[in-house]
Parts: C-alpha cells; sequence; structure tokens
C-alpha cells in the first residue's frame, strides 16, 4: 500500500515553495531543516501555521517542503500558500474556511522589472542641467 501524501504549490513574491503533507505529528521540514532552525523569526512560523490553524488539523500532518528563492517573507507566505492547497486535498469541505481566511489567494505583488537607462525599476541618474 502506498503511503498517503497530498502536495501543494505555493509562490509568494520570489518564493516558489512545493509542500507535501504526510499523516504524522505535526513536524514541519523545509529544505531540509526544522522550521524553527530555518526560519528565525516567530511571526513568520505562525503564517507557516495559519491554514492548520483554521482548519483545526494543526499536528495532524508532517510537512515537508522545498522552498526557492526570494527572503523569508516571502518563503513563509509560499509554504502557507501550498499548506493551504495540499489541505484542498485532504478535504475539499475545507475550501470555505480557508477561502473565508484569505488563505488561497496568491499574493500578486511581485518585484518591479529593471528598466532599460536606469539603475532600478524606477530610480534614475541624478538629473544635470550641465
Amino acid at each position: 500500500m502506498a503511503k498517503v501524501q497530498y502536495s501543494g504549490t505555493g509562490r509568494r513574491k520570489d518564493s516558489v515553495a512545493r509542500v507535501r503533507l504526510v499523516p504524522g505529528t505535526g513536524k514541519i521540514i523545509i529544505n531540509g531543516k526544522d522550521v524553527e532552525e530555518y526560519i528565525p523569526f516567530p511571526n513568520l512560523r505562525e503564517v507557516i501555521l495559519q491554514p492548520f490553524n483554521v482548519t483545526e488539523t494543526l499536528g495532524n500532518y508532517d510537512t515537508l517542503a522545498n522552498v526557492n528563492g526570494g527572503g523569508f517573507s516571502g518563503q513563509s507566505g509560499a509554504v502557507r500558500l501550498g499548506i493551504a492547497r495540499a489541505l484542498l486535498d485532504v478535504d475539499p469541505d475545507f475550501r470555505e474556511a480557508l477561502k473565508r481566511a484569505g488563505l488561497l489567494t496568491r499574493d500578486p505583488r511581485m518585484k518591479e522589472r529593471k528598466k532599460p537607462g536606469l539603475k532600478k525599476a524606477r530610480k534614475a541618474g541624478q538629473f544635470s542641467k550641465r
């Protein structure tokens, strides 16, 4: 018998998270490290747990996540979306609660692209009259 697991993909800013939920004790492993070791900020660790709190499944699933790109904030937001999408695989009835909490919406804010002739997206060099 194959082991049951549920997967979801989350994205935020420049981060992409591939998340797998496996029935277990509630451990969260990100890129091979424990979540406390990988993400140093308690508020961002709380962000990751939101989908479990909303669906009252905290401690039911071990979370294995691979995250690329971005910083801690973007990565934790991407993992959160991945977990929420994976929980939909677990039970489609979770959709209403997750939707109401705003956990199924992909945050569309991205870094703006650099424009030619400028230093960054909008920053130009200093104006010189002569």
